[in-house]
C-alpha cells in the first residue's frame, strides 16, 4: 500500500463515528426568505447558473470562484461559498434542497472569492471544512484589508467565517451514496488549497489550483509556489481519473470553468515556460523591471485578458522565487 492509499484509508475509517451523525434531516421550505437572500434572488439571478455535471453534481457560477454542488437524495454538499450575495442566490436554488441542511461546506482555500458566502452558508450547514492552513491565511488576509477603508463589509475582520472542521493532508466521508476525498498537495496556489473528489460521479472540482486558459493569480504572500504548483498539477493528473470531469475556480470565457484532465497540463507547461523565461532573463544579468515587461506570453496567447492582465505579476512571483535566498 502506498503513502496516499494509506491516507485515505487512514480516513475513512476514522470517519466512522462522524458518519452517523450526519443523518439528514428533512425540513419544509420556509415561506418568506430573509431579506438579504430575497435581494439576492431579485438582483443576481439573471447573472447566476446552475449547471448539473453528472450523477446529482453540479456547477454554480456567480461572481467569484466556482461553487460545486452535490445535491442527492440523502445527501448535500457545498464547494466554495464566493461572495455573501452569490452565496444566497446558490442557497437559495440548489437543486432539491427544500430547506434541508447542507451536509457539508468545503472552502478550497482562504481567498475572500471563496470563503466570503461563508456566513451565509453557515446557519444552514453542518460543518465547514479546510485545510488546516486556510483559516489563519484566512485571518491574515481579512486583518489586511482592514488597514483599506474603502474595504466592503464582508471582508473585514469581524465578518468572518473560519471552517470549523479542519484536515492536513485527507479528509474523506461517505455522505449518502457518494464519496467526497479532499486532499492537499501542498503549496501551489497558496499554501492551503485543496482538491475535492466526488468519486461515484467522477467529477473534481480543483478551485484555484487551475485558471484555464487565464494568468493565474500567485499569491506568494500566502504561501504560493510556483515551482511547487506544477508539483502539485502533475501529482492530480497522475494519480486522478483520466475520464473525470474537472471543475476549475476560474476560466476564460472562451474556454470555461470545466473541462479535461489534459487542461491541467497546460497551465503545468505554461508555469515551466515562465520560471525557464525568467530564469534566462536573470542569468543574462536582465533587471526586473526588463523581464517583466511582457503584454502577452509567446505561445500561451489565449491565457491573455485584458483586465486584468496579470502576466507581470506572474513574472514578477517568478522572479522573487528564483532570487529568494535559502534560509
Amino acid at each position: 500500500m502506498n503513502r496516499r492509499d494509506f491516507l485515505v484509508r487512514s480516513s475513512l475509517m476514522a470517519s466512522a463515528g462522524w458518519l452517523a451523525r450526519t443523518k439528514l434531516a428533512a425540513a419544509t421550505a420556509p415561506t418568506s426568505l430573509p431579506p438579504a437572500m430575497a435581494l439576492a434572488r431579485d438582483a443576481l439571478a439573471s447573472v447566476t447558473e446552475f449547471r448539473p455535471l453528472r450523477r446529482d453534481v453540479g456547477i454554480f457560477t456567480g461572481r467569484g470562484g466556482t461553487i460545486g454542488w452535490l445535491a442527492g437524495m440523502d445527501a448535500l454538499a457545498v464547494v466554495d461559498t464566493q461572495f455573501p450575495d452569490t452565496a444566497g442566490v446558490c442557497l437559495l436554488g440548489l437543486p432539491g434542497r427544500a430547506g434541508r441542511t447542507v451536509d457539508v461546506v468545503f472552502n478550497t482555500h482562504h481567498h475572500a472569492d471563496h470563503t466570503s458566502g461563508n456566513p451565509v452558508f453557515k446557519p444552514a450547514a453542518r460543518t465547514i471544512v479546510a485545510h488546516a492552513n486556510v483559516p489563519k491565511l484566512q485571518f491574515a488576509a481579512a486583518e489586511r484589508a482592514e488597514r483599506d477603508t474603502n474595504v466592503s463589509s464582508w471582508a473585514r475582520l469581524d465578518k468572518q467565517v473560519y471552517a470549523d472542521n479542519t484536515f492536513t493532508e485527507v479528509w474523506r466521508r461517505q455522505l449518502g451514496d457518494e464519496t467526497i476525498t479532499a486532499e492537499y498537495h501542498g503549496t501551489a496556489h497558496t499554501s492551503g488549497d485543496v482538491s475535492i473528489l466526488f468519486e461515484k460521479a467522477n467529477v473534481v472540482h480543483l478551485g484555484d489550483l487551475v485558471f484555464n486558459r487565464a494568468y493565474p493569480v500567485i499569491d506568494r504572500a500566502s504561501g504560493g509556489s510556483i515551482r511547487h504548483w506544477v508539483t502539485a498539477l502533475e501529482d492530480i493528473t497522475a494519480n486522478y481519473p483520466v475520464d473525470a470531469i474537472y471543475v476549475f475556480g476560474h476560466g476564460n470565457p472562451k474556454f470555461g470553468v470545466t473541462g479535461r484532465r489534459d487542461d491541467l497540463l497546460v497551465l503545468r507547461d505554461y508555469f515551466s515556460a515562465i520560471l525557464d523565461y525568467t530564469q534566462k532573463g536573470i542569468a543574462a544579468g536582465e533587471p526586473k523591471e526588463k523581464i517583466v515587461a511582457l503584454e502577452n506570453f509567446p505561445g500561451f496567447e489565449d491565457f491573455h485578458l485584458p483586465l486584468p492582465n496579470r502576466l507581470a505579476s506572474n513574472l514578477s512571483a517568478a522572479y522573487d522565487e528564483l532570487t529568494e535566498k535559502k534560509a
